[in-house]
C-alpha cells in the first residue's frame, strides 16, 4: 500500500507541476461560465422574469447561477480525471514502464498508483471550483447551508470517483499525447450537451432527452442540482408546488427516461454500477497496457 500512494503522490506532483494542463483541464467549465456570463444567462434570465413576475431580478439571477455552477462542477469532476490520466499516457510512450518494470514495483501498484493520483486530481480540483460557487453566491447572498454543502460534497466524491475510472479506461486505448489531447478536448466540449448544461434539457426533443437523461453524465448534474437550486428554485416560484415540478424537469434538476422517474437512488445505483464496471476493465486494461 505504501508503494501504491508513493506512486500516486508521483503522479500527483508531474501533473499540479504542470500549470498549463492544470489550466487546460478547467478549460471546458471556465467556457460553460463565459457563455452563461455572456451569452446565455440573460436569456434564461429573461424567460424566467418572464414567466414569474413576482421574481425579483436577484432572484431569478441566483437561480440561474446555481443552476451553472453545478453544471461546471459536473464538467469539472470529469474533465480533471480525464487530465490526471496524461500522465499514464506520457509514461507509456517515453516507454517509462521499462524502468517502473525493473524495480520492486508490481503491475498491480503501478495500475492503482493511476487510478488514486486521477480520482484525487478530480477531487481536488472539483472542490477547489466548489468552493469558487460557494463565494459567489455568499457573495449574492445564496450560499448553501450546511446540510447542502455536506450533498454536494458526497455527490462530488460520488462523480469524481465514477468518472475517474471512465477516464482511466478510456486512457488505455489511446496510443499518444497528441491523441489524448484531442480527445480531451472532444470530451470537455461535448459534455456541456450531454450533461444538459449548455442548454436547458427540457428544451429539446423528447427523445433526445431521454437519451441523455439515461446517461451517467446528467445523472451527476440533476444530483448536483438538486442542493445548489433547492433554496433559489423556491424563492423564484414563491414554493408554488407545480411551478417547482415543473422547472425541475425542464432544467434538469429531476429527470425521467421514457416513463421511468430517475430517483437519487436510481442515479446513484446506475452511477455506482458503472463506477465498479470501469473501475475492473479500466484496472485490467492498464495492466495490459505496462509490459
Amino acid at each position: 500500500m505504501n508503494m501504491v500512494l508513493i506512486l500516486a503522490k508521483r503522479n500527483l506532483s508531474i501533473f499540479f507541476r504542470d500549470r498549463m494542463g492544470v489550466f487546460l483541464s478547467l478549460l471546458s467549465s471556465l467556457i460553460l461560465l463565459l457563455l452563461y456570463t455572456f451569452f446565455l444567462g440573460s436569456q434564461i434570465a429573461d424567460s424566467l422574469t418572464a414567466q414569474f413576475s413576482h421574481a425579483t431580478d436577484d432572484q431569478v439571477s441566483l437561480f440561474v447561477t446555481t443552476w451553472v455552477f453545478a453544471g461546471v462542477i459536473m464538467i469539472t469532476s470529469l474533465t480533471t480525471g480525464l487530465s490526471g490520466m496524461n500522465v499514464f499516457i506520457e509514461d507509456k510512450t517515453t516507454q517509462r514502464f521499462n524502468d517502473f518494470l525493473v524495480s520492486p514495483i508490481s503491475r498491480l501498484q503501478l495500475t492503482f498508483g493511476y487510478l488514486i493520483s486521477a480520482f484525487t486530481i478530480s477531487v481536488i480540483m472539483t472542490v477547489i471550483i466548489a468552493a469558487v460557487g460557494q463565494g459567489v453566491l455568499a457573495a449574492n447572498g445564496g450560499a448553501l447551508g450546511g446540510e447542502q454543502l455536506l450533498s454536494v460534497l458526497g455527490y462530488v466524491v460520488l462523480s469524481c470517483a465514477v468518472f475517474s475510472t471512465m477516464s482511466a479506461l478510456v486512457a488505455t486505448f489511446i496510443k499518444s499525447s497528441g491523441s489524448f489531447t484531442a480527445v480531451a478536448t472532444i470530451t470537455g466540449t461535448a459534455l456541456g450537451f450531454l450533461a444538459g448544461a449548455y442548454i436547458p434539457v427540457g428544451s429539446l426533443p423528447s427523445g433526445v432527452a431521454n437519451v441523455i437523461n439515461a446517461l451517467p453524465f446528467a445523472q451527476s448534474a440533476m444530483l448536483l442540482r438538486q442542493p445548489f437550486t433547492k433554496d433559489s428554485l423556491d424563492q423564484v416560484t414563491s414554493g408554488n408546488a407545480e411551478a417547482i415540478t415543473e422547472l425541475q424537469t425542464y432544467f434538469g434538476i429531476h429527470g425521467s427516461v421514457g416513463d421511468v422517474d430517475l430517483s437519487n437512488g436510481v442515479m446513484i445505483a446506475v452511477m455506482g454500477i458503472i463506477g465498479v464496471v470501469c473501475v475492473g476493465l479500466g484496472a485490467w486494461r492498464i495492466g495490459r497496457s505496462i509490459r
